[in-house]
């Protein structure tokens, strides 16, 4: 029997879903593998897509689904295209949707794949290659999930003026939700035009259109970020009074945060109590992260590793939830324990080759001046297999400049920008020291080197002629 396959877009999450009559068998692993190898190599998927095809093999839903939501989740598609060093362009998650239009069987261009299409476009390739695509589609495909989606990418842009534009026309067209309320609300908010937010949230009542969760924390972020205690706690209390609203974790993190910053560290506390309370199932893997940067930013270091000990009954922890405890350690100025935090990582991940969680512990201990135990845990986890990356480089570099070895600091630089992958950004005080070091010492030549070894890979424009020789 033939597979049926359709599209759907649903109204809160912007992703693929391809659905299929036929039973799920044991080859979906492998093409998921294939399709993360070429992410993590950036190389195009296409050829490994045509492949699997052409050999006669079922395409299913999780494949394509996993792939482009691990692509999303890890932030590879924005804000503009994946660079390789021989300078070729690979756009990831718009192949894969253009390679499904045409490539799949019975599949009917729709509004909720034009949609998607739509963001993925925006974000690899820019938002007037996203506008030419929009204006070449037939009246047809054009319903509220595709202007939606192109209000959103006018507001990624911070194109206020396109923005309000497409706003407009959505209210001619009554394509009105609370989801382009929220867009715009959004970008009022960053621009900082807070009066605006206003205004939006006073037309979606007078609407009748309801406020969602996202309406309520933007604007309780405002009310956080200038300590307006009273304007938030209104806020809260209609939040909470709201029926529509069941999901209030976040919005008591942004609360705490606001008592946080104006000294209310009693309230702060008691908000982050009331958010620890609402914590249940598979929620707790993902939001004892936040409570523990919480807690550390009360200087709450017994709740800290409270948290943390709860946290680890979860099951095997993935990579966010040390990104959260060791740099949260690390503010409370306890990198004993986030010492053995790694170290109990490395015994439970013996032969593997992630780099990152040392590179948190390695990169406190520079930050602190302590280059000395940052290069005895490399040195460590360098024998164990684990191989530096450009990333590790750059926090050698930082913890021999703060202890003077400047030598060191520019040997560490290289290294760095010859491990660098497109992406990667050098600490641009650290790389101004070193050039003035090597300029100093009337090594001008070295300097310049150093500046070109950088621009290849990662360092702007602006600052290499800043450090003009």
């Amino acid at each position: 029997m033939k597979s049926v396959r359709s599209w759907r877009l649903e109204p809160s999450i912007c992703s693929v879903s391809l659905y299929s009559t036929q039973t799920q068998t044991t080859s979906a692993p492998r093409l998921f593998k294939r399709l993360q190898r070429c992410n993590q190599e950036r190389a195009s998927v296409l050829p490994v897509l045509d492949e699997w095809v052409a050999q006669g093999r079922r395409m299913h839903r999780p494949e394509l689904e996993r792939f482009i939501k691990s692509f999303r989740t890890n932030n590879r598609i924005k804000p503009a295209l994946e660079v390789c060093a021989n300078h070729v362009y690979y756009p990831f998650a718009p192949s894969i949707a253009e390679w499904m239009t045409r490539s799949l069987e019975h599949f009917t261009l729709n509004p909720a794949h034009v949609a998607i299409q739509l963001d993925l476009i925006s974000k690899v390739r820019g938002v007037e290659q996203a506008e030419h695509f929009f204006n070449g589609l037939e009246d047809g495909l054009k319903d509220p999930r595709v202007y939606s989606a192109l209000l959103n990418c006018y507001a990624d842009a911070k194109s206020l003026e396109k923005a309000e534009a497409t706003m407009e026309k959505i209210r001619e067209l009554n394509y009105r939700s609370n989801l382009s309320y929220n867009t715009m609300m959004s970008l009022y908010s960053k621009m900082g035009m807070h009066d605006k937010v206003d205004l939006m949230m006073q037309e979606m009542e007078s609407e009748g259109i309801d406020f969602s969760i996202v309406t309520y924390n933007i604007r309780l972020n405002i009310y956080a970020d200038h300590s307006d205690l009273e304007g938030m706690e209104k806020l809260l209390m209609k939040m909470e009074a709201d029926p529509l609203v069941s999901d209030k974790f976040c919005s008591y993190c942004i609360a705490a945060k606001g008592y946080i910053k104006a000294g209310a560290l009693e309230k702060a506390l008691a908000i982050v109590k009331k958010a620890e309370l609402l914590i249940k199932g598979r929620e707790r893997r993902f939001a004892y992260g936040p409570l523990m940067g919480l807690y550390g930013t009360m200087q709450k270091r017994e709740e800290v590793y409270r948290v943390w000990n709860l946290l680890r009954k979860c099951g095997k922890l993935q990579y966010g939830s040390y990104a959260y405890v060791i740099p949260t350690l690390e503010k409370l100025d306890d990198l004993d324990g986030a010492k053995k935090i790694l170290e109990e990582w490395e015994e439970e991940n013996a032969g593997g080759s992630d780099i990152r969680v040392p590179n948190l512990v390695i990169g406190a201990y520079c930050r602190k001046g302590d280059v000395g135990e940052a290069d005895v845990i490399l040195k460590r986890v360098t024998e164990g297999g684990r191989k530096p990356c450009s990333k590790t480089w750059s926090h050698m570099a930082l913890g021999y400049l703060k202890n003077g070895r400047m030598e060191e600091a520019v040997e560490m630089t290289k290294k760095a920008s010859m491990a660098a992958v497109s992406g990667w950004k050098p600490d641009h005080a650290t790389v101004a020291a070193c050039v003035e070091h090597l300029k100093k010492k009337g090594e001008g030549k070295e300097a310049q080197e150093l500046l070109v070894l950088l621009e290849k890979h990662a360092i702007s424009w602006d600052l290499s002629e800043n450090m003009k020789i």
